[in-house]
Formats: structure tokens, C-alpha cells, sequence
């Protein structure tokens, strides 16, 4: 697919019906972002140490079980061209949930407006990765979160299909509401899918008008074979 291809293809997503979903859930799913081309070209590349800046042991930060990469920059083409298109249009939700919030913060049109605000504190290491599962591997509840900078929305692409590809390996989303227990969601978007969630809060109406609330996301344990997801956040990382 050439740049274009993938660019048209992001403007032909129904981005109201997007924002519609995530204004109501905090999460909406794309289908069929990545061709099988794509997604098999990103795990086969997975092994190749020239490509990435840092890789996560992930027992040994107390973090789950499993391994994920950070690439560098510049970053693979079709990775590049989903993180600068898909950028703008969510850039737009993000701006009305500051609004509704009463915070006083307005996220720029383009993402490279957006990085030159990360770059001016000192935020200048991708942050895209790719991460793998084998069994019995799985990812603690967190929010991904790298400096003073960052984006309210990311997006993670499966890069494997459920049930065939590998068991279990739920994607999960909690919902901590004041005052009340946490909601749990768990999803499986299938191979290809582009899955974009909330980063850590989002607003949701009350009675007295717009308040905050917190997500958290996480990874159900694999019962068996082999999981791989690419995840894009949109602010750049101190380290």
C-alpha cells in the first residue's frame, strides 16, 4: 500500500460516528485498518535490533509477562502514516473533552505541531511499540503516560487473530467512577482492527454537568500461542 493509500483510507473512516462512540464509551473500533500484508511484515520484523530504541522485559519491572519494543525513528512508513493521519481527527475529540473538563488545554491541528510542544520538554523518544505474548503472558492494568506532554487518546492495532492465532489475550479497559466500582469492558477486535482508547480520563455527564473519570487498559492472560500488537500513542517520551 502506498502512503497515500493509507492516508485516503484513514479520511474514509465515519470520524463522527468515531467520536459518537467515544464520547459514549471511551473506546471505538476500526475494522480492517492493516491489510494481513501489513500485519505479517510488522511481526516478522519484530527480531530486527536496528529497528527499535529500547525492549521492556516485562516481569522485570513488575509490569506482566511478556516483551515490547520502542522503535526509532524514523518510524516504519505505514506506522508513520497512521500516526500523523489519525492524529488530526482525534485531535478533535481530545479538544472537546478539554472543553467539557473546563481545562485549559488545546491540542494543535498536526501532529508535528503537536511533537514540537513535547520536544520543548525535553520529550523526544517515540514512543510507538510493538508488543508480544506467548502463553501464559499478560499486561497489568496501566495508563501509558511518558512526561509532562501527552496525548488524552492512542490507538493499538492487533496484529493477530483471536481465537486462531493465539487463546485468551483479552484486551481489557477499567473505568474508575467516583465514588462507585470500577467498570470493567473486555474486548477482542479481530486481526487488522485498529482498537483506540482513552489514555487515562475522559469526561462523561452527570446530573451537574461534565465530570472525569479514569481508564486504565490492560492485557488478559494468553492461554496459548502467540499475541502481537503495535501500540501508537501520539506524545513522544522523556527516556
Amino acid at each position: 500500500m502506498k502512503p497515500n493509500d493509507m492516508k485516503e483510507k484513514i479520511k474514509a473512516i465515519d470520524w463522527p460516528n468515531i467520536a459518537l462512540e467515544m464520547n459514549q464509551k471511551g473506546y471505538a473500533i476500526v475494522p480492517k485498518l492493516l491489510s494481513d500484508q501489513h500485519c505479517k511484515e510488522l511481526i516478522s520484523n519484530y527480531d530486527n535490533s536496528n529497528s527499535y530504541r529500547k525492549t521492556i522485559v516485562m516481569e522485570r519491572h513488575r509490569f506482566g509477562l511478556g516483551e515490547y519494543k520502542y522503535f526509532n525513528y524514523p518510524l516504519p512508513n505505514v506506522v508513520q502514516n497512521i500516526r500523523e493521519n489519525v492524529y488530526p481527527q482525534l485531535a478533535k475529540i481530545a479538544n472537546e473533552w478539554m472543553k467539557s473538563l473546563n481545562i485549559d488545554t488545546t491540542f494543535p491541528d498536526s501532529h508535528q505541531e503537536f511533537l514540537k510542544l513535547c520536544r520543548e520538554h525535553n520529550q523526544t523518544k517515540s514512543t510507538v511499540l510493538i508488543l508480544q505474548y506467548g502463553a501464559g503472558g499478560y499486561n497489568n492494568l496501566h495508563q501509558d503516560l511518558y512526561g509532562k506532554v501527552y496525548f488524552p487518546i492512542q490507538a493499538v492495532l492487533f496484529l493477530n487473530e483471536a481465537d486462531e492465532d493465539f487463546k485468551g489475550g483479552e484486551f481489557v479497559l477499567t473505568q474508575q467512577v467516583p465514588r462507585a466500582q470500577s467498570k470493567a469492558i473486555v474486548l477482542k477486535p479481530k486481526k487488522g482492527d485498529m482498537l483506540i482508547i482513552t489514555t487515562n480520563f475522559r469526561p462523561i455527564r452527570g446530573t451537574r454537568g461534565y465530570h472525569r473519570v479514569n481508564m486504565k487498559h490492560g492485557v488478559s492472560e494468553v492461554h496459548s500461542g502467540e499475541r502481537h500488537t503495535l501500540g501508537i500513542i501520539f506524545h513522544d517520551a522523556l527516556s
